[in-house]
């Protein structure tokens, strides 16, 4: 028996929800790392590790903008920033718990046999992260209501045409600002940064989305045309013209 377009809506709406959810607290949790460019692949500069997954939140995003329009983006990003406040107020209660002692006698050393306060960098890293929460979600929301906009502007704009113009356009447009304004706030308001670390290592965040933004295109295709092949060419028309005048609005 073939399911009702409301079912259908409702679960591709709950997946692509839960996609971009975990990915976007994932990047959240492990954004305190920097890692070297150089020393992985040989190119200059510096990345925090939560700007791998961002483009999984982009190619969502853009996604859930076509079907669901800009609205179906905000509701899905509000409750983001809620469930991300939740888990950063969970882990840095943890970070007050007292240490077991065998648990500090068992990571007294490293693997070099050199000391080691397992509670203390448990604490150290993950206090870190409330720094770039803070971060992230100012720049979260600047972000992404500028990508849903931009989206709808350039889908209006082309007729509804060239899917990958809009999908890129309004994420290299809302990533500009958002690589900058995480950063800030997080290492430079909240961290010990100097403004120069912070435009070298957002400079190269940006210039990996807009990389990432270019070369996930393919991806973004291929989800439309499974999308489509799962609610139907008729259900698809209808729903993308409801996302389009929910953004007319």
């Amino acid at each position: 028996m073939p399911q009702p377009l409301s079912h259908k809506k409702q679960q591709l709406y709950l997946v692509l929800s839960g996609i971009f959810i975990v990915n976007a607290l994932l990047a959240e949790i492990i954004g305190v790392k920097i890692f070297s460019v150089d020393a992985l692949m040989g190119l200059p500069g510096n990345l925090t590790a939560g700007v791998l997954i961002w483009p999984v939140v982009f190619v969502t995003t853009d996604i859930i903008n076509e079907y669901f329009g800009k609205e179906g983006v905000l509701r899905v990003s509000y409750l983001t920033v809620g469930l991300i406040l939740f888990a950063f107020l969970v882990i840095y209660a943890t970070t007050l718990l007292p240490p077991a002692a065998f648990w500090l006698d068992a990571n007294k050393a490293d693997a070099q046999g050199r000391p080691f306060d397992v509670d203390f960098a448990y604490r150290n890293i993950f206090r870190q992260g409330l720094g770039i929460i803070m971060g992230s979600i100012t720049a979260f929301g600047i972000g992404q209501l500028l990508d849903a906009t931009v989206f709808q502007l350039l889908r209006r704009a082309t007729g509804g045409r060239y899917v990958w113009l809009r999908a890129t356009g309004s994420t290299l447009v809302s990533q500009l600002v958002d690589s900058f304004v995480v950063l800030f706030v997080a290492f430079y308001v909240f961290g010990n940064w100097t403004l120069e670390q912070v435009l070298s290592v957002a400079n190269a965040n940006y210039w990996y989305k807009f990389a990432a933004a270019i070369l996930l295109t393919p991806v973004l295709y291929l989800a439309h045309f499974l999308i489509d092949r799962y609610l139907g060419n008729e259900a698809t028309r209808e729903l993308q013209q409801e996302a389009a005048a929910d953004a007319a609005v």
